[in-house]
């Protein structure tokens, strides 16, 4: 995990091999964290500009059509994993489902018992995306309170807590008339950490690291109760536990740690899930050696075509990289939801996609803060 230096001398992140990264000229890059709007309009004006092209903007809904919207929005987290085969789901980490309702937690440990689990537990939405409402219970208590936030009738997911301390995303692409897939990025998803010093609040902690001080809008509310501790020196305070850049996680271009190995390992899982062609695949893993031999690591979850190639957001990242890597990605699903139509697949269609969007919009806004 990175740790934030509350120093002004230079500071070294680590990557999860333990080795030293020198630090970027900025804490950010120049669009990190740019409004949406701002950053995603020429995204949208391509997608526009494919859509014409292709004559269907909900093309890409294709790629995966056995997924709802492809992934674009509004799918299940636990739907795409149950469609997963005997090869696959032994590479996924162990989950059931619950519906909020009455007796959450009763229900909720009868469900786990039922997959042979127990907390500690990983309790998210079914239907939700960059990490919102993710909550970490691990004890019987905490179940409970994260069970609770949630409005009622709201499908969650209950996930095994990967004993595994990295997380990264390694992004899959296979197009339908080819054997094989590839990996087209790979981004590890470090979680920053203060180091006390015995003097400062965890307020003062985040307002002397140079990347923290920038994004406080970020790390308080969630700290709200924690900022004005003193941790003792040398103590230890993670910032976040989902690894969601936006929601504080440090992204990182692990591109030159793609191998056939792990190539090979994500096509043998991903080529086991029916007519998935492209998105993310979010995993805890070891060690990075162990990730390069396609060893040792476990899915959080799969992402459709919604997903990014989060090594964009590594601040070495120049803005022209950014834009190259998002019209690259979108145009191959383009091409390949226009493949799956040939073989007798169907879009999901611009204003279905559209009200599951509205729908999901909602859904977020009722989410608890995450963990």
């Amino acid at each position: 995990m990175t740790q934030l230096s509350t120093s002004s001398q230079p500071h070294q992140a680590s990557t999860p091999s333990g080795q030293a990264r020198s630090k970027p000229s900025s804490p950010l890059s120049s669009f990190e964290f740019w409004p949406g709007w701002a950053f995603y309009t020429p995204v949208v004006i391509y997608w526009i500009l494919l859509g014409i092209r292709y004559g269907d903007f909900s093309t890409p809904t294709a790629a995966n059509p056995r997924i709802e919207t492809g992934g674009l929005c509004g799918e299940s987290k636990s739907g795409i994993l149950d469609m997963a085969g005997s090869v696959a789901s032994r590479w996924i980490a162990p989950y059931t489902t619950l519906i909020t309702g009455t007796d959450d937690t009763k229900r909720a440990l009868a469900a786990l018992e039922d997959k042979g689990l127990s907390v500690p537990v990983v309790v998210k939405p079914d239907v939700g995306c960059n990490g919102t409402g993710v909550k970490l219970a691990r004890t019987e208590a905490e179940l409970t309170a994260a069970l609770a936030a949630f409005p009622r009738r709201i499908k969650l997911v209950l996930q095994r807590l990967i004993p595994y301390k990295h997380e990264a995303g390694l992004f899959y692409i296979r197009h339908p008339d080819s054997p094989r897939g590839e990996i087209s990025s790979l981004t590890y998803k470090d979680i920053p950490v203060l180091v006390g010093d015995g003097r400062s609040t965890v307020l003062d902690l985040l307002k002397q690291d140079p990347r923290t001080s920038l994004l406080l809008h970020i790390y308080t509310p969630r700290l709200q109760a924690r900022l004005n501790d003193v941790l003792a020196e040398g103590e230890t305070l993670d910032l976040v536990f989902a690894g969601n850049h936006c929601k504080g996680a440090i992204f990182h271009n692990g591109a030159a740690d793609i191998t056939p190995a792990l190539v090979n390992r994500l096509d043998e899982i991903m080529q086991d899930i029916p007519d998935f062609h492209f998105g993310r695949v979010d995993v805890k893993f070891e060690s990075v050696e162990a990730l390069k031999q396609g060893e040792k690591f476990e899915i959080i979850e799969i992402n459709g075509v919604g997903s990014e190639a989060t090594h964009i957001w590594d601040s070495s990242t120049t803005l022209r990289e950014a834009y190259a890597a998002q019209f690259h990605h979108y145009r191959e699903t383009f091409r390949i939801g226009a493949k799956k139509k040939k073989e007798g697949w169907k879009s999901s269609g611009l204003w279905h996609g559209v009200r599951l969007w509205r729908r999901q919009k909602r859904l977020l806004a009722s989410y608890p803060m995450n963990d």
